[in-house]
Order: C-alpha cells, then structure tokens, then sequence
C-alpha cells in the first residue's frame, strides 16, 4: 500500500523548547543534488531577541553551577550524541555524500565534546594564578565567563565546526544564542532535540536556523549579547559585526586565531577577575 511521506518541519530551540518562528516563515534545507529534504524554520529578528532574553535569564545559574557539573552535562551531551549516531551520519550526509567522511565528522564531533567537558573542572586552575605583588597582599586572578555569547556556526562543517565553537564557549559558564549553517541546517536542529533531553537547562544554549545575512546585523547591535564567535562569517559579515560590536564593547573572535581545541579558545571567552586580600599580621 503506497503512502505519502510525513516531511517533518524542524522547528527553532529557544528557552528549552521548540517554537515556530513568529514570523511563520520557513525555508527548504536541500540534500547535495539540490532536492529539499526538509523544511526548516526562518528565524526573525524577534526570535533572535527572544534567544538573547532566554540566554540572558540562564546565565547566572548556569555559570554558578560547578565547574565539575558543567562537565558532566557536556559528557552527557556526547553520550546521547553517541546513542543516536547513526542519525546524525544520516543528517550529515544530506549535503556529503560521502558516508566514511560523515562517520568521521560524527565521531570527531562526540570526541570534541567530551575533551572540553574534561577541562570544565581544570580550566580555572590553569588560567587562575596567584600573583606575587610587593607588599602584605594576597592578589589572586581567576577568569569568569564574559555571558552571552552569539555564534556564527560554520557554514561546511555542519555539526563537528558547531559542536567546537559551541562546547568552547559553555565549559567557563557562558550562554549561547547560534546562528546555525544556513545551507546545511540538519545537524544543528538534530543536535537541538538531544540538548532537550541531555539536562542542558533551558536556555543555555538557543539554536536559530535562518538566513545569516538577516540575523546577523540585530545580534551584532544587540546590547545584550557579551562577546561573538564569528567562525561562520563571511568578511563581509565579519565588518558587519564588528562595526555593531563598537555599540557596547563586544568581544569579537575570528576563525583561525586559535587551534581546534585548544584551551585558549576557551579562554577567549572569558574575563580575568583580579581580588586583592590583605594577609594580617
């Protein structure tokens, strides 16, 4: 008996759940011959707003959690990531055919994870110091995270470029509103649903799938947003975001400044918190 195939319309994730996009637009995510697979949800800019309101209200708890806490959610993102590989495989090969290649984009992308969740708990103890100063002071440095962070997602690797940009910045405590890959926007949505049900707390990280070009100027002028990870910009989008970074003194970080993981990706964002104590006699 024939039947016709149930398209499923993926949704955006904001706050822990999956809303429609308010403007009620949605775009064809497209398979490697140009053939659409799929529909996804078209971001606005209220939905961008809406993302940054979420990941604002997240921030403070979600930085005040342990550092050893935080590693643990992480690792539990790479389990279910594991548990469900076959999926993303699947998802991957949308626009890579290429079946071996996709298998080593997943497997990287759970390996990826699971090296940042290990710094979680030892990151503050390598960057934080105790400084010698001349005098009866204890003067004591430890980085914070800087809050909400925007992500530019790369645009060819999918998931693995998402899951690096995106694990860097949640170790320290940072929240994240990502502009997902345009053109290959499956790995990201299917990476939603397993944050939803991974013990991510709602609002940590916001996923919009939509056109970059229309996102990107609201969440580089957005005075709410702390710093932005421009890895998926194009140089035009990159002097678009720093020309809107100047408003409130975001910090701007480029692809290619630091290794694929590396600790000082970690780093970058965060703030070096200084404390001067005096010692007693």
């Amino acid at each position: 008996m024939s039947r016709v195939d149930v398209r499923k319309t993926y949704k955006l994730y904001i706050g822990g759940e999956f809303p429609r996009s308010e403007s009620g637009r949605s775009y064809p995510a497209l398979d490697a011959r140009g053939r659409v697979v799929a529909r996804v949800a078209q971001a606005s800019r209220k939905d961008l707003r809406d993302a940054v309101r979420h990941a604002r209200n997240a921030q403070a708890s979600w930085a005040a959690r342990s550092g050893y806490n935080r590693g643990q959610i992480l690792y539990r993102v790479a389990e279910m990531i594991e548990d469900r590989f076959e999926t993303f495989v699947s998802q991957v090969q949308v626009t890579d055919p290429d079946r071996r290649r996709a298998r080593r984009e997943v497997t990287e992308a759970i390996d990826t994870i699971v090296w940042y969740a290990g710094w979680a708990d030892k990151f503050a103890q390598i960057y934080g110091n105790l400084n010698p100063v001349a005098g009866p002071f204890f003067n004591i440095s430890a980085p914070e995270p800087t809050g909400v962070v925007g992500i530019v997602a790369p645009q060819d690797s999918a998931l693995l470029g998402l899951v690096s940009r995106l694990s860097a910045v949640l170790v320290s405590g940072n929240t994240a509103v990502v502009i997902a890959s345009e053109s290959r926007p499956m790995p990201a949505v299917t990476l939603a649903e397993v944050l939803a049900t991974s013990d991510v707390p709602p609002g940590v990280v916001n996923i919009l799938t939509g056109h970059t070009d229309e996102l990107i100027p609201w969440l580089a002028d957005h005075m709410d947003v702390n710093a932005i990870d421009a890895a998926g910009a194009t140089p035009e989008q990159r002097r678009r975001i720093q020309e809107g970074a100047v408003h409130n003194v975001k910090r701007v970080v480029l692809d290619g400044e630091f290794g694929d993981r590396s600790p000082y990706v970690i780093a970058a964002f965060t703030e070096t918190k200084t404390v001067w104590h005096p010692k007693g006699l």
